[in-house]
This record gives C-alpha cells, structure tokens and sequence, in this order.
C-alpha cells in the first residue's frame, strides 16, 4: 500500500491503492455525488469479482455522507478500494482525470471507469478488461452496439443520446456509435499518452474528447455490447448546459485537429 498523499488546496485526502502483480491489474473510478444510497452496493459487486478488480472513488464533497460509506468499505479492503476527496462540486471530466493520475500513479495496467448508479452493471467490468488483453487499446461500454441495449428512458432522452452520436460521427468521423459512454476501459499506455492538462471538457463531452484523442493517435477503439438502465436511486446529473457544452465540444476538436494541436 502507498502512503497517503500529502493535501492540496482543491483536494481534500489521497488514498491509493496499488496494482498487484497478482491480480488482474485493473481498477475502475467511481465520480460521486450524493450517491450514499449506492456506492455500498456497487462497491460490495466490485470486490465480489473474478480477478481482483481495484476501485478509486473520487468525491465531490458530497453531503449525503458518501466519502463515509466509502470509508467504511475500504477497512475490509484496505489494498483494494482508494478514495480521493474533493472540496465541491468540480466536475465529472476533473473526477475522472483526477481519478486516472492516481490509478497511473498505483501501476494499474487497465483502467475502467463507470457510474456509481447501477446504469452500468459492474459485472460487465470484467467484459471490458477481456477486451483489452485481448488487443483493445480502449474498450468502449456500448449502448448501441448492434442495436439499442437501454432500459427505463423515456424516448426524448434516447433521441437525444442517438442523436449525439450521429452529430459527432458527422463532424468528426469518430467510428464509434456510444459517443457519450461513460462505461470504458483504457490500457494504460493511452492514458500516458495524452496531456491531461489540454483535456478541457467536464460534462458527457468528456467521453467524446477522451475517444477522439485516443483515436486521434492510433489506438484501437472496440465497442462491447452492454445493457444500460436507468437509475434507479438519486437524480441524473443531466442538463441543457451539458448538452450545449458537448455540442460546441465536437467543433472544438475538430479544430484543434486540423491545426494539428490535438
């Protein structure tokens, strides 16, 4: 276990785990808000799965008592679960990037991310590590992958999901159909790849700027079939500013891309 990281002023305690040898190597961040209710159960699938999954949850200061319920899962599994605590609300693209430095820092080979609501089954995690030891550089959690694998959303919100895709493929020729999936695993060495500091995004268009980099340089992109669900505890976090921010987000990489400042 590596000792816990001295406080910065936006951060409010480190907890890392390390990578062990003998394990599957493979962790998964957790962003929270206010996801007391879930975090329990979604920490208990976790280290229930073949391989010895690792987790680091980063919170956003939540008041409902989350960083708690974390605390207390991570005294049975002190080697296994981390916790970074954030002071406020920062954003869900800063979670994950905060969340990707400390697995990089751990020695983690793959790195998965996923929600903390049951939208995503934390049983597929192991169908996503499969993927990329067996050639994936990103793997990719697909809701639309040979049809439309989602459950419990109205049909205004799968419009909008569908539509995102075709809007991005258009703009940027992305070969991915799931542009906003937040159920993925990376390879370490696309993380190392790309400059965290020039990564800008901090709603759903973190999914897409995160694809387009790694697509960007080279690295192979497979989408897994998924069944997604809705939430069933707590509120979704999105919202028109989040839509907007996406939307200009694709011009902006596009941009950036034929200036050759990706």
């Amino acid at each position: 276990m590596k000792p816990v990281l001295a406080p910065s002023p936006r951060q409010a305690s480190t907890l890392s785990v390390t990578a062990d040898p003998g394990l599957m190597q493979a962790v998964v961040v957790i962003p929270t808000y206010n996801e007391e209710r879930n975090i329990g159960p979604v920490l208990r699938q976790v280290m229930a799965l073949e391989g010895g999954i690792s987790v680091i949850v980063v919170d956003d200061g939540s008041p409902d008592g989350t960083a708690d319920r974390v605390r207390s899962f991570k005294e049975h599994f002190p080697e296994r679960i981390g916790i970074i605590e954030r002071e406020g609300k920062q954003g869900l693209g800063t979670a994950y990037l905060a969340g990707f430095k400390q697995a990089l820092e751990d020695g983690f080979e793959y790195i998965c991310e996923m929600d903390a609501d049951f939208s995503h089954n934390p049983h597929d995690l192991t169908l996503l590590i499969e993927a990329c030891r067996n050639g994936a550089d990103l793997a990719i959690g697909s809701r639309y992958k040979g049809g439309v694998r989602v459950v419990d959303w109205p049909l205004s919100r799968l419009i909008l999901s569908y539509g995102a895709g075709v809007y991005t493929r258009l703009i940027t020729r992305l070969p991915v159909k799931d542009v906003t999936a937040g159920f993925k695993c990376f390879r370490r060495g696309v993380l190392e790849s790309i400059d965290f500091d020039a990564v800008k995004s901090n709603g759903y268009s973190f999914q897409i700027e995160m694809n387009y980099r790694a697509w960007k340089r080279g690295f192979k992109l497979v989408e897994v079939p998924i069944v997604f669900t809705e939430r069933a505890e707590g509120q979704s976090k999105m919202s028109k500013s989040i839509v907007r921010e996406a939307m200009r987000k694709v011009w902006e990489l596009r941009w950036l891309d034929m200036r050759g400042r990706l």
